[in-house]
């Protein structure tokens, strides 16, 4: 399951243009949103277009930044929806018990007795934790297991797993 852009990491999205003078509306996924500048360039999901951006201010729900080459407000607006990636070994590495999201995409989870709970879909966050959403095997429907050490007490990385204690009733 190894990809050839496994070595980067999603660190943003643009959401169009802000204001008329090419000025692009920017949400970050850093855990300090202002660091996602530190990372510029950055990279689109395939790694092949680049752009340098800086931060021109604060505004809802993200910044407003300017991109190299993004003149005007027609340009912004196709950038809309356009994901952002950085190359892994520019980004700070991590203690043991914090991970990326990217790292966590596509693990099996297996309950504390073994049994195949699903695998990771995507990881979520509403605005008080991290959810991992787990989709069981043959089916569409998923479910949310917070993200918390007594929820999720092991992640192997190593062995593309983890142990899960989820809450009663939850699978």
């Amino acid at each position: 399951m190894t990809d050839a852009n496994d070595d980067l990491i999603c660190v943003g999205a643009l959401s169009g243009s802000f204001g008329v003078r090419g000025e692009v509306r920017l949400k970050s996924f850093c855990a300090d949103p202002a660091e996602i500048e530190d990372y510029s360039p950055l990279l689109s999901a395939d790694g092949k277009t680049s752009y340098a951006l800086a931060i021109a201010r604060t505004v809802k729900n993200g910044f407003a930044v300017r991109i190299v080459g993004v003149d005007s407000k027609e340009e912004a607006d196709a950038l809309k929806g356009v994901q952002l990636f950085a190359p892994r070994g520019r980004l700070p590495s991590l203690p043991d018990d914090e991970f990326y999201h990217a790292d966590l995409m596509g693990l099996e989870v297996y309950d504390t007795g073994g049994t195949l709970l699903g695998r990771v879909k995507s990881v979520q966050n509403h605005g008080a934790a991290d959810l991992l959403e787990i989709q069981a095997p043959g089916q569409s429907a998923t479910v949310l297991l917070p993200f918390t050490m007594a929820a999720v007490p092991t992640v192997d990385l190593d062995k593309g797993r983890i142990i899960a204690d989820p809450p009663e009733g939850l699978f």
